[in-house]
This record gives structure tokens, C-alpha cells and sequence, in this order.
């Protein structure tokens, strides 16, 4: 029987919270990862005529914990007791598990922790799958979570799986490289090995956009790769790729965002009273300030550019 040694990647989390070392799958990513198969891809639609950023209208107001409206998606989740929620816990500053109170921690997991508080009235309800970014819709359709709150961008694809709340976080794919590397934008890296994870918008561009994609399942394998120099470079969503170059000082995101990738929280397909709940919820936290909050907690001292203003709350288009 071959045993694989582990390695593990120590992060920090603002406040220098140190997170739990996260156990990598082996000692070289290339075989498996590398070429990327047809099933590292998701099946991609080629309508694009939805608008990512259109939701349905939000509630008039949030329902009273105690009295959900009869036979609603929150009732039946307030009666089963706890709210089942699918997330990441590789994803410094978004989902990761804090070392010391061996907690979820980061900006998804306030979000699904607000959702909990609204359905439930008091904390202590939510309960964590963690899940890879290749399993955020089948663990919906399969009626395994409740909800997901992982860094998942709206498609148009993608609608026609789940369903969507509005947007609640902007980014777009970025690149990431050794210091010294000499590749300063996603042109300059084609024929080159770029590290994404499976079944994401990620690796769609990267295939569309001449590099050689290297696929994972988890983001923290591609930060191993990269300082292994099994790959090149790495590219994901810019606050993504945040939380691995904090991991490792001699990173540098490189370039302006060459996709526009809202996040939405994904519930099962047809579940629109829950969306019309979650948008409620979604309008409350920008406008009393808690969404901003959750932002300036987790997300801006990685994010923030001194030459850029500060780019706010996201914006939903809503329709009935």
C-alpha cells in the first residue's frame, strides 16, 4: 500500500487569526491534474441572454422567524431545525476553518450565518458541508444542502440548474505568479501551465484563452503547484487569489480583471420564494451598513487599491 505524505499550508485570517493547516491530496498534482480532461470542464450553454445580475424581486419585508409563511422553503427549513449550507473551507478571507475555534470562518460564512439568523431568529442553526467547486450544484440538485455560499459566479448556464439570489459580491479572473516571473497579464502566459479548479468559469476562460489548464480540486493545491513549479501560474477570481498570495509573500496578482463574475447564493432550481427571501435579506444587509461591515472585515485590507476608490455593495437587477 503507497502512503502519500501530506503537506500542509498555514494561513492567516485578518486579525492574524491563524486558520488550520489544510491537507493536500499528494506529493505531485501533475498526473492527475494535468492535462485538464473534458470532465475538469463544465457543460457551458452558449445562450447568453439572460442577465447574471437580474434576480427576482425581494420580498416587502423579512417574515417573522416565528411565523414563516405556511409552506414556504424557510418554513420547512425552520422546522427541520437547522439550515444546510454547502461551502468551501480552502478559501482564505471567504471560508476556512479557524485554528483556534475550529470554526468556519470568512465572508461566505457570514453570509450563510446571516441567512440562519434570519430563518431562525438566534444562532447555532447553520450547518457546514464542506464541498469542491465541481460539487456546488449537484449537492443542490441532489437535495443534500439547502443552500450554497461559495463563491459561486452567475451564469446563464448555471440558472438553468439553480437558482440564484442577486449579486452579493463582484470580482473578476486575475492571474497569480511567482515575484520574479515575467508575465504580467493572461496574454503572456499561453502554451504556459495555468492552475484552476474543476468545473468553473476559471477554466473555461483559461481554456478559451490559449494557456494549458491544470485542474484541481481545491485552490489551496494550485497554491502548492505554483511553489513547486509544477505550474506557471494561477487564475481565479482576483479576492481568490487574495487569499493564496497572502499565503505566500513571493506571489503577486498581476493585471485588471479580464471577466466580470457576479456571486450569487445558489439555492435548488425553482425555489423562488427562497430567492425572493434571500434578496430581502441581501437589500436589508446593503442598506443598514452589515454588508459593508462583512466587506471591511474580511475583504478590503486584501482587496482595497490605494489608486481605486472603494467599490461598494454589488448591484441586483430585480424582476418579478
Amino acid at each position: 500500500m503507497l502512503v502519500l505524505p501530506v503537506v500542509a499550508v498555514v494561513a492567516c485570517t485578518p486579525g492574524d487569526r491563524e486558520v488550520a493547516p489544510v491537507v493536500l491530496s499528494s506529493p505531485s498534482l501533475v498526473p492527475a491534474a494535468w492535462p485538464a480532461t473534458d470532465a475538469d470542464f463544465p457543460t457551458v450553454s452558449p445562450d447568453t441572454s439572460c442577465d447574471p445580475r437580474e434576480s427576482l424581486t425581494p420580498l416587502a419585508t423579512l417574515p417573522n422567524p416565528a411565523n414563516m409563511p405556511p409552506g414556504s422553503t424557510m418554513e420547512r427549513i425552520r422546522n427541520s431545525e437547522q439550515l444546510r449550507v454547502g461551502v468551501d473551507q480552502n478559501t482564505m478571507f471567504f471560508a476556512s476553518l479557524d485554528r483556534v475555534s475550529k470554526n468556519n470562518v470568512g465572508f461566505d460564512i457570514d453570509m450563510a450565518e446571516a441567512v440562519g439568523l434570519a430563518i431562525f431568529g438566534k444562532p447555532g442553526h447553520v450547518v457546514y458541508q464542506v464541498i469542491t467547486q465541481a460539487q456546488r450544484i449537484p449537492v443542490l440538485q441532489k437535495g443534500e444542502v439547502d443552500l450554497v455560499v461559495d463563491t459561486m459566479t452567475i451564469t446563464c448556464d448555471r440558472k438553468t440548474q439553480v437558482s440564484f439570489s442577486g449579486n452579493y459580491y463582484d470580482d473578476g479572473q486575475r492571474i497569480l505568479v511567482p515575484r520574479d516571473a515575467p508575465a504580467q497579464r493572461i496574454e503572456d502566459l499561453a502554451g504556459q501551465r495555468v492552475c484552476t479548479a474543476r468545473v468553473t468559469t476559471s477554466i473555461v476562460t483559461l481554456r478559451d484563452s490559449g494557456v494549458l489548464p491544470y485542474a484541481v480540486d481545491n485552490w489551496t493545491d494550485c497554491l502548492v503547484a505554483l511553489q513547486r513549479g509544477e505550474v506557471d501560474a494561477i487564475s481565479t477570481t482576483g479576492a481568490l487569489l487574495a487569499g493564496l498570495k497572502a499565503q505566500d509573500v513571493d506571489t503577486e496578482i498581476r493585471g485588471e480583471r479580464f471577466t466580470d463574475e457576479p456571486h450569487g447564493m445558489a439555492v435548488p432550481l425553482g425555489q423562488d420564494d427562497f430567492v425572493r427571501f434571500l434578496n430581502r435579506l441581501l437589500a436589508d444587509m446593503i442598506e443598514d451598513g452589515r454588508w459593508q461591515a462583512l466587506y471591511d472585515r474580511w475583504l478590503a485590507a486584501a482587496l482595497t487599491d490605494p489608486a481605486k476608490p472603494d467599490p461598494g455593495p454589488p448591484v441586483t437587477r430585480y424582476r418579478d
